[in-house]
C-alpha cells in the first residue's frame, strides 16, 4: 500500500473542519483530507461561517484554517474554540509563516496543497493530540466553582454563578450579567467560560453571547428563523438563526410553538 494513502495511525479518524475562502482550494483539501482517512465534519468559507457552528456544537479534532480570511479574523476564531484544538494553517503568502507558529499552529501548509505534505500536518496534528493527552492524564478533576471573582471599581465582588444570566463578549474582555448589572470576569473569551462551568449546559445564542438556560424566563419566534429570550433580569437577548432550534428544544418548545 502507497503510505501516502493511509491514514495516520489514531485509534478513530479525526473529525476535521476546513476554513477556506477558495471553493476550488476547500474542496481540494476536503478530498485529500478524506482520502488520507479523516472525516470532515465542516468545510466554511469564513471565520464567521466556523464561529456559529462551534456556537451550535461543532467540536472538530483538528483545524485547517486558511491564515487570510475575510469576516472575523482567524485569532479571533482560535480564541472562541470551546478547548485547544490543533490547528494547521494553510495559504500561498510563505511571509506568514511566522506568525502562524507564533499561535497554536502546529503546521503550515503552502498552496497548492499535496497529499504527501498534508500527510505530514496529519502525523504533526497526532502527536499533538497525543501528548496532550498524556500529559492530561493523571490529573485531578478541578470541581465547577460556585462562584468567581469580578472587577468591581478598585476591587472585587465574587458573584454566584446561579444569579448570572449570561456573558457577553466585548472587545476581548468577557463580562457576566447579574441582577441587571455586568461586571468584568476574570475571563478574556467565552470559551475559557464554557471550560470553567463544563456541566452548566451554557448556550453560545450568539458568537459574542452565552446565556444560562436556567435564566430564561420567555421566549418570542423573529422572521427569518430567529428568537428573541427574555431573562430574569429583564434583559432581552436575540438569538442567531443557527441557535434557534437548539435552544427551542432545550427550553421544551414543540415545533409548532411559536410563541
Amino acid at each position: 500500500m502507497n503510505p501516502l494513502n493511509a491514514a495516520p495511525n489514531s485509534s478513530a479518524p479525526l473529525n476535521v473542519a476546513l476554513v477556506d475562502d477558495e471553493p476550488l482550494a476547500r474542496s481540494r483539501v476536503s478530498r485529500l483530507l478524506s482520502a488520507l482517512g479523516c472525516r470532515v465534519v465542516g468545510e466554511f468559507e469564513d471565520a464567521e461561517e466556523l464561529l456559529e457552528a462551534l456556537a451550535a456544537g461543532l467540536r472538530p479534532d483538528a483545524l485547517f484554517l486558511d491564515i487570510e480570511m475575510p469576516g472575523a479574523s482567524r485569532l479571533e476564531a482560535l480564541a472562541e474554540l470551546p478547548a485547544p484544538v490543533p490547528v494547521v494553517f494553510i495559504t500561498a503568502y510563505p511571509e506568514h509563516a511566522v506568525r502562524a507558529f507564533d499561535t497554536t499552529a502546529v503546521d503550515y501548509i503552502l498552496k497548492p496543497v499535496y497529499e504527501d505534505r498534508l500527510a505530514r500536518a496529519l502525523e504533526r496534528v497526532h502527536q499533538h493530540r497525543a501528548l496532550r493527552a498524556a500529559g492530561q492524564a493523571g490529573k485531578p478533576v478541578a470541581p465547577t466553582p460556585a462562584r468567581f471573582p469580578a472587577r468591581a471599581g478598585g476591587g472585587h465582588l465574587f458573584l454566584e454563578f446561579r444569579k448570572v444570566s449570561h456573558f457577553e463578549l466585548v472587545d476581548g474582555a468577557v463580562f457576566a450579567w447579574a441582577g441587571g448589572q455586568r461586571f468584568r470576569s476574570p475571563w478574556d473569551s467565552l470559551a475559557e467560560v464554557e471550560g470553567t462551568f463544563p456541566d452548566a449546559g451554557l448556550l453560545r445564542i450568539q458568537r459574542s453571547l452565552l446565556v444560562r438556560p436556567e435564566a430564561v424566563i420567555g421566549h418570542r419566534s423573529l422572521p427569518n428563523g430567529r428568537a428573541r429570550v427574555r431573562l430574569a433580569d429583564g434583559k432581552e437577548l436575540e438569538v442567531s438563526r443557527s441557535m434557534t432550534p437548539r435552544l427551542r428544544g432545550i427550553l421544551g418548545l414543540a415545533r409548532g410553538q411559536q410563541a
